[in-house]
């Protein structure tokens, strides 16, 4: 199991939800969640192989960034 965390611009719940879809669809990640309380909006993702790229590619497609930490 690898665990990952990304800082993100996410603003919001309404943001998270923007991704979700995505993130659920990568079928390596076990599960994630997002901080939305601490100041970098932090994503942790924990999956059975590095995700990093696929994390980073739903996050664009939604308007977002998501860089590892």
């Amino acid at each position: 199991m690898i665990e990952l965390k990304f800082k993100t611009t996410l603003k919001c719940a309404g943001c998270q939800e923007k991704v979700t879809e995505g993130l659920n669809n990568i079928t390596a990640i076990e599960n994630w969640n997002v901080d939305l309380e601490s100041a970098e909006k932090t994503l942790t993702v924990r999956a059975s192989e590095d995700v990093e790229n696929q994390v980073k590619a739903v996050f664009e497609a939604k308007g977002f960034e998501a860089a590892k930490k």
